[in-house]
């Protein structure tokens, strides 16, 4: 079982080139179950992965367009 410690430094390492797979999100949810349901970490990066998912999966919106006379 990892330590809380390695668990953080893996999750940084995974999240801070900004490649947002399917794979770094497999092994973001492998580090989680590595953590015990009660641990505050792993609530803490559970709604970090949530809001990194929703932000993947949101359109993105378009260019405003301004009127040319």
């Amino acid at each position: 079982m990892l330590t809380d410690h390695e668990i953080a430094r893996t999750w940084r390492s995974l999240f801070q080139r900004g490649e947002f797979t399917e794979e770094t999100f497999a092994k973001a949810e492998a580090l989680l179950d590595e953590l015990r349901p009660e641990n505050p970490l792993q609530h803490r990066l559970r709604a970090e992965l949530v809001e990194l998912r929703r932000r993947q999966t949101k359109p993105a919106k378009p260019a405003k367009q301004t009127a040319r006379r």
